[in-house]
């Protein structure tokens, strides 16, 4: 693709789909090692709230290869639904349990894992975008949390959410849930000097040559990082623009202007189109 290889690249740096490759550990490395503590931990909930775009399904998606690289038993739900039931034959499903025929499926599933465990393998449910449970599907969480043997947890759960998720648990109908949730982890947008590593770490992990690959200038990515508000998803969309800038203007460095017209042009074409234009994001703000 002419694109890349005008700068270099082996692939688009700046893309909005969650790369496990490009993980940028400089921000996100010390949530992922505390989460991954507290399920060695064995703890029985545990809760990575963020804003949209800082992260978390990333993290998410990294800590499951972690623990399926340890033989643990996970049930991944990447698409949560409030129904009880729903979320009873999703779990069982990513289990390998067919539990859509049984007349109690939770206790279908309870057995399930009490055969997991006395085979010794552990199990845990991890579910992204945990705040679309609403209260009835977290209550389901909740009831999956009870179970237990004398000793040790049957699941453990881990739940990526955005912070509509805590004020849910703020009701005072959740509180039964809220005591179980040992452990708390924040996903934050970057500060500005992280944001410019970020940006640097991309380039640099997606060049063909050795580093560096100085495609951004300083100010060109402090504006940037300043308009994203230091929420990595933007950060890509904004850097991506600012890169077809300086592409369709021949250049082989992103100056500030680039990164100015990526923030303000509405029309800038989307270079894995071939450069067509389309509508661009609203203005966000600084």
């Amino acid at each position: 693709m002419p694109y890349t290889e005008h700068f270099g690249f082996r692939q688009r740096p700046f893309t909005l789909t969650p790369d496990r490759g490009l993980f940028f550990p400089a921000s996100h490395q010390p949530v992922l090692d505390a989460t991954r503590y507290a399920v060695d931990r064995g703890e029985p909930i545990i809760k990575i709230v963020g804003e949209v775009g800082t992260g978390k399904t990333l993290l998410c998606r990294l800590l499951v290869q972690a623990l399926v690289q340890e033989g643990v038993r996970v049930a991944f739900i990447t698409v949560p639904q409030a129904d009880r039931r729903a979320t009873l034959l999703t779990v069982g499903r990513e289990f390998g349990l067919d539990v859509s025929d049984c007349a109690d499926a939770y206790q279908a599933l309870s057995d399930h894992l009490i055969a997991e465990h006395a085979a010794g393998r552990r199990a845990v449910l991890v579910a992204d975008e945990a705040q679309a449970l609403d209260r009835e599907g977290l209550e389901t969480i909740r009831l999956l949390s009870n179970l237990e043997t004398d000793e040790n947890k049957l699941l453990q759960i881990v739940l990526f959410a955005q912070p509509e998720l805590d004020r849910l648990l703020r009701q005072y109908s959740m509180r039964q849930l809220m005591q179980r949730i040992t452990f708390n982890f924040t996903t934050r947008p970057f500060d500005p000097e992280t944001g410019m590593q970020y940006i640097r770490y991309r380039v640099e992990r997606t060049s063909v040559g050795p580093p560096p690959n100085d495609v951004f200038s300083r100010r060109a990515m402090k504006a940037i990082v300043k308009e994203a508000g230091g929420i990595p998803r933007v950060i890509n969309v904004l850097a991506d623009r600012a890169l077809l800038s300086a592409y369709a203007a021949g250049r082989r460095r992103v100056e500030r202007r680039d990164a100015v017209r990526a923030i303000e042009d509405r029309t800038l074409g989307d270079p894995a189109q071939g450069g067509r234009a389309r509508r661009w994001l609203p203005r966000l703000p600084a």
